[in-house]
């Protein structure tokens, strides 16, 4: 069976050590949402699936051999030979605060289709016990949205707990339609995980958070940046700080926050120790370069536990 699968678009990910305009040096590497979350479920011992297009070209081939160097099964990925692999520019414009953009518009990526998805669901007597799914892929295009809409209704269907990080990208689409498109989704998800601001793509409710309880969702998990995190479900509203490291690269610390909740769900660690382990793999994440690079596994949760500057010996 398999823990986690989700779906969704992985790029070839080309990272500047300063502004585009003025050239120089840039490091080669591959980024998505949901392939960050799989390859941080599978460093910390979990069987993550993950569905996606890319092309028949060398940084498809760049993220596929990746993802498969990770362990992430992609039994149900596919490529397409007449569209390229999404690309996206990451610069280091000033401190710690990146710049990113986007070359995707046509892209393998955005071709993903509710078939994509059916095959892997459609596993006789081994559903996914998790089914992961992001705004990110809904903002894709049409088909990209309905192969969500088809997996979060087969895996419902098959007794999957589905969950849904709004992940909202201002330059993919507006907040309106973002709204427009995942809340129909609202009475099938059980796990919804957002930052404060991304509540108002969900509801327009004074009070989002028992509004989403009230529509259905079993735990609604609110993401604070520094200032940590928060559950809401039927135990209780429960809190957690951030764990304080230095800012290296904020890219990618939202799905290592996620990657490492859903680690602890699959566990079935109670709210504090899954909040615990989000905030863990979150801090991995903002202390390392990279989306994925930096994210630990099992055996490496506890080195934040050591004093700043010490050795393991």
């Amino acid at each position: 069976m398999t823990d986690l699968l989700t779906l969704g678009e992985t790029m070839a990910a080309f990272r500047a050590t300063g502004p585009l305009r003025l050239g120089g040096t840039a490091g080669i590497s591959v980024a998505g949402s949901e392939s960050t979350v799989a390859i941080g479920l599978a460093r910390l011992g979990h069987r993550a699936a993950w569905v996606g297009v890319t092309g028949a070209d060398e940084p498809g081939e760049l993220v596929r051999r990746t993802l498969r160097a990770e362990g992430v099964d992609l039994s149900w990925s596919r490529v397409d030979p007449t569209a390229p692999t999404g690309l996206i520019l990451v610069e280091s414009r000033v401190a710690d605060i990146s710049r990113v953009t986007y070359h995707r518009a046509g892209s393998a990526g955005s071709r993903l289709r509710p078939a994509d998805v059916t095959a892997a669901l459609d596993q006789p007597g081994a559903p996914p016990r998790l089914l992961h799914v992001t705004g990110i892929t809904c903002a894709l295009g049409a088909e990209p949205y309905e192969a969500v809409v088809a997996a979060v209704r087969l895996a419902r269907a098959a007794g999957s707990t589905v969950c849904l990080d709004v992940n909202h990208r201002h330059r993919l689409w507006s907040v309106a339609d973002a709204a427009d498109a995942l809340r129909p989704l609202l009475p099938s998800i059980d796990l919804v995980v957002a930052s404060d601001d991304e509540l108002a793509v969900l509801t327009d409710a004074a009070d989002p958070v028992g509004a989403l309880r009230a529509a259905g969702v079993t735990e609604v998990v609110v993401k604070h940046g520094a200032g940590g995190a928060t559950s809401h479900s039927a135990v209780g509203t429960v809190h957690r700080p951030a764990r304080s490291v230095p800012v290296v690269d904020t890219v990618g610390a939202g799905d290592a926050f996620v990657a490492g909740l859903l680690s602890g769900w699959l566990d079935g660690a109670d709210v504090p120790a899954r909040l615990e382990r989000a905030v863990t793999t979150g801090a991995f994440a903002v202390a390392t370069r990279g989306d994925w690079e930096g994210l630990p596994d099992r055996a490496e949760l506890a080195l934040l536990d050591h004093g700043p500057g010490g050795t393991v010996r």
